[in-house]
């Protein structure tokens, strides 16, 4: 089908998520045609590095010859297994053993979703079920960091504290909270991390005492806030704050749904701190993007508490058509032997400071006022004014010229519309690729800056 037709029937016919519909009529799709490694071609065949991993989630890169075998194999054997009345299949058993053995000590059970946001929803009805099941029906609240991500669902949107997933959907519900977010770049307490820490603790502390610690159910975190810019809590954070939830007896629960599968070095980013969740949701690198799927794990504290409630003799009224797909999960089995024998975790790791050094280095541009990553999951953010940390005026619609200017330079990342420039480089991506990376990155940055009337707000 031509190009024109194809941009037709998509202008027509399909709804892209976290979109204005009547702005992606007039702009019209960007088709993307096929990708090996690290990078992708376009329709017109332009070729692009990708610098996010799809959407935080083409782990291994594009065109894993493996994981394409082992699910035709897959398809040809057994296309689909229903989860319910007690049937299963071979691979969604063997990758929820798989993650058992690879995941913090205390979670030992699976539940597959269709992808992250499903698997939060999943996350909050299971611990509103846990808690009536413990007598405790008033425990209904949650809380969440201000810049956080937990999905779009009809629940989870709710948690996630950005305004673009609030407006006109009614939410947040009363009983979802928000503490601020550690942001050490902005951190009113400054950037000395052992402050940020004791600020972010005394913060829930506050709140859950402010709601009252025997109505709040649980608090959800990202060791890393991804969709809110990329915001890299110190050392130590995590580990703090869920101890602080142990002592305040309400669920911890880690949203690994970008940082987990070597996106910041482990294959657990709570491993860097040695934090043992309550529940976990993962998705987006368990398959690296090759199909739908995503998890909540569980601790045995949790589930033997829903397993035996009303006698353990009554079904627990939640799932999915599509829990634990064994397309799906024979490629999350794939995927995950790659991170360990097919040598990538150990190569993410490897490059993780040589990215680090790259984004350090544009500290010195003009428009760079900070520069921050944890592994291959890293961010700039961008100031008009450097001593005094001023953001850009809106009008400059600064994130839109930054995105075509570089797609002209054949890369693609994300900018945020406060003008943070996120990355999320595959764990495949070479030296000569972060050369690249920052190559075309620089040249990017400095055709926005010139810019005439760019420019002159910057004099």
């Amino acid at each position: 089908m031509s190009k024109s037709a194809l941009v037709a029937l998509d202008r027509d016919h399909l709804i892209h998520p976290v979109s204005s519909f009547r702005g992606h009529e007039t702009k019209g799709v960007t088709i993307l045609e096929s990708g090996h490694g690290a990078f992708l071609r376009d329709i017109d065949g332009n070729e692009l590095l990708d610098a996010f991993s799809g959407l935080w989630c083409v782990n291994v890169g594009y065109g894993q010859e493996s994981i394409v075998r082992v699910a035709a194999e897959q398809m040809s054997r057994l296309p689909y297994a229903t989860g319910y009345f007690d049937f299963g299949a071979e691979p969604g058993i063997r990758l929820a053993a798989r993650l058992v053995e690879l995941a913090p000590a205390a979670l030992r059970h699976v539940y597959f979703t269709l992808g992250g946001s499903d698997a939060v929803d999943s996350a909050i009805r299971y611990i509103t079920y846990y808690c009536n099941a413990l007598g405790q029906p008033e425990k209904k609240h949650f809380i969440t960091l201000e810049r956080g991500y937990h999905g779009s669902s009809a629940l989870g949107s709710g948690l996630t504290a950005l305004p673009t997933f609030h407006r006109k959907f009614d939410v947040p519900k009363e009983n979802q909270h928000y503490i601020a977010s550690p942001y050490p770049y902005r951190n009113p307490v400054g950037n000395d991390p052992q402050a940020i820490i004791a600020a972010s603790v005394a913060a829930l502390r506050a709140k859950v005492a402010e709601i009252g610690a025997e109505r709040v159910a649980a608090f959800f975190c990202e060791p890393v806030q991804g969709s809110g810019g990329v915001i890299v809590p110190p050392q130590g954070w995590l580990k703090a704050i869920s101890r602080t939830c142990r002592e305040l007896g309400i669920l911890f629960v880690a949203d690994e749904v970008i940082t987990a599968f070597g996106r910041t070095g482990p294959m657990f980013a709570c491993a860097a701190e040695d934090v043992e969740p309550d529940l976990m949701t993962i998705a987006k690198g368990l398959t690296a993007g090759y199909a739908p799927m995503g998890a909540v794990m569980m601790s045995d504290a949790v589930y033997n508490v829903i397993a035996d409630s009303d006698g353990g003799k009554l079904v627990v009224g939640h799932g999915n058509t599509y829990s634990a797909h064994p397309v799906s999960a024979a490629i999350g089995l794939e995927v995950l032997r790659l991170y360990d024998e097919g040598g990538l975790l150990a190569n993410g790791i490897a490059q993780g400071p040589y990215f680090a050094q790259g984004l350090q280095r544009l500290l010195e541009h003009p428009l760079v006022g900070d520069a921050r990553q944890r592994g291959l999951l890293g961010a700039l953010e961008l100031v008009a004014d450097k001593a005094t940390k001023q953001r850009f005026d809106p009008a400059l619609k600064l994130s839109e010229r930054i995105s075509s200017a570089a797609y002209r330079n054949g890369i693609i990342f994300r900018a945020f519309d406060d003008n943070i420039l996120g990355f999320a480089p595959a764990l495949c991506y070479t030296a000569e690729n972060f050369d690249l990376l920052f190559e075309r990155l620089r040249k990017t940055l400095d055709m926005v800056l010139e810019q005439p009337d760019q420019h002159s707000r910057l004099q």
